[in-house]
Formats: C-alpha cells, sequence, structure tokens
C-alpha cells in the first residue's frame, strides 16, 4: 500500500503474484528486492520510500 499507493486488497492480491511468480510458500515473505524486481522498479528508491 504504501509503495503502490494503491488499497490493502490490491497490494494483498500483487503479493500473492509475487509469491506465485518466485515459487514461494504462502508462509514465505517477500523481500525488497523481490517486490522490485517483480516491478521494475528501483531497490534503493522503494527502499528510501520506507524509510
Amino acid at each position: 500500500m504504501v509503495i503502490t499507493g494503491r488499497s490493502d486488497r490490491y497490494g494483498r492480491k500483487l503479493i500473492k503474484k509475487i509469491k506465485e511468480y518466485f515459487s514461494k510458500e504462502q508462509h514465505q515473505v517477500v523481500t525488497i528486492e523481490e517486490f522490485c524486481q517483480y516491478m521494475g522498479l528501483q531497490t534503493e528508491a522503494v527502499a528510501k520510500q520506507l524509510r
């Protein structure tokens, strides 16, 4: 939500898609690097936004 500016529901769907893309199980977390790779974003820019 913080990074995309979209709703909570959209964020949960996006995380689910990213987990499927990286073949992760439900209990595993998505890293900033994986999120950025999937979304085509620069890791440094996203990390700054989260601080």
